[in-house]
């Protein structure tokens, strides 16, 4: 089914540049093998599948991704789910450009020095306008409507942006705008944010999310590619010198998810992308994912259906059920209980195993007899018979796994524990859980 509200032919000279190189230190230990961009979300997706999905429903069908960090998953998920949706003859591509040093001798320094050290890539496709946009952040959005308020507005760059609490804010960069939408001031990530006019409590964030007119871009990044001063960076120096002297205009966030509060979030710490992970279990989720008008595309690998086996009855009798939970496919629940939990592909739960409120990333194995609670297990552990994990947070860091601060254990992959013979008995463990 097609997206709503795009118009193709006049997207065909506009090219999206998805910064998909962060580091994502917070995110550790997630992001130890893997790019943030790259890390799983919502069972089958991965975060970089929100941002492109919105360019392909927006009509946008000629995109470079900038990797840096860890890039081998990212390349692999992008290979396997994303490059055969795009058609060369037509016009189209997902290129994929890592660092090259083309420009100077340095990985990059910025996101507007990434976008800099790529400007050859910028010139051969030779566009009208240019989106800027993170490959980090989970939210649906018709770009082509910020490509028209950028348009009739007749502005140099025009930011996306959205109100957020004040307590937040220092997380993001934050802007001042006058009666007609002119960004007076941007700060980049302060302690005291600038309020909202008649709202003391919030903020106006920038979402990371930038339409450029092509040659105006191309000349401030040549700009700041020779200023020794800069950090090479949008929103710490490109952005705020240019408010001064250029019209740069905001552009309200226009969710495209259909519901009453408007869904963006920043997954770049552990809680922060438990909770956004925990929101898509709720009856009626603030994601909406069953959207068929704005689907979230990704690779699908050739697995069978989820399974449930075992129906028995009685206070000890296996019975493999979850609730309250997304469960992948070619996911088997053999005898354990999952509430409240994503379950991810090729995951299996064994017989007696308690799962709540907790993220199984792709092929988790969870012995017999374990307990699983508020936790985020990554691909490919195995969880042994009898084990638990996320119900003593004291216990789990001295395992050596990390600990959020809102106390959600996260086990890495590759991570093996000792033998379970001394683990405590899984009826003493279930009932302390509940």
């Amino acid at each position: 089914m097609r997206s709503r509200d795009v118009d193709l032919t006049r997207m065909r000279d506009v090219v999206a540049v998805v910064l998909a190189g962060g580091r994502g230190a917070r995110l550790d230990p997630l992001t130890r093998d893997r790019a943030k961009p790259a890390v799983p979300f919502g069972g089958t997706y991965r975060i970089i599948d929100f941002a492109l999905s919105n360019c392909l429903n927006s009509g946008l069908r000629r995109l470079l991704v900038l990797t840096q960090y860890k890039a081998r998953s990212l390349d692999r998920h992008l290979n396997l789910g994303w490059h055969r949706l795009f058609c060369r003859d037509l016009g189209e591509f997902l290129d994929v450009l890592p660092p090259q040093q083309r420009v100077d001798d340095h990985w990059y320094l910025g996101t507007a020095d990434a976008v800099y050290q790529n400007i050859y890539s910028l010139e051969m496709a030779a566009p009208r306008l240019v989106v800027v946009l993170a490959g980090d952040h989970i939210y649906k959005m018709n770009y082509q409507s910020l490509i028209d308020a950028h348009e009739e507005s007749g502005a140099d760059v025009t930011i996306a942006g959205l109100p957020v609490a004040r307590e937040m804010a220092g997380d993001f960069g934050t802007m001042e705008v006058d009666g007609s939408a002119r960004v007076r001031q941007f700060h980049e990530k302060v302690a005291d944010p600038p309020p909202l006019p008649g709202s003391p409590g919030m903020c106006l964030a920038s979402m990371g999310i930038y339409c450029f007119s092509s040659d105006f871009l191309l000349e401030q990044l040549r700009a700041d590619a020779g200023d020794g001063q800069s950090r090479h960076d949008f929103g710490h120096d490109l952005l705020p010198r240019i408010v001064h002297t250029h019209a740069v205009h905001v552009f309200p966030f226009r969710d495209e998810n259909r519901k009453r509060e408007a869904y963006w979030r920043d997954v770049g710490t552990v809680d922060a992308y438990y909770e956004a992970n925990m929101d898509l279990v709720e009856v009626d989720p603030k994601l909406n994912l069953y959207d068929e008008h704005w689907p979230i595309r990704t690779h699908h690998p050739a697995y069978p259906p989820p399974k449930f086996v075992f129906a028995e009855e009685g206070p000890s009798a296996r019975r493999g059920e979850a609730t309250d939970s997304l469960v992948c496919p070619g996911a088997i629940i053999s005898g354990g209980r999952v509430s409240r939990s994503i379950i991810g592909p090729g995951v299996r739960v064994n017989s007696f195993a308690r799962i709540d409120e907790s993220i199984l990333s792709d092929g988790v194995d969870i012995g017999r007899h374990a307990v699983v609670h508020r936790a985020i297990v990554d691909k490919d552990v195995r969880i042994p018979p009898g084990l638990t994990v996320g119900v003593d947070p004291e216990q789990d860091a001295a395992r050596g796994l990390t600990v959020s601060p809102e106390g959600v254990t996260v086990v890495p992959k590759g991570f093996c524990f000792e033998d379970s013979s001394s683990f405590e008995p899984a009826a003493a463990m279930i009932r302390r859980v509940h």
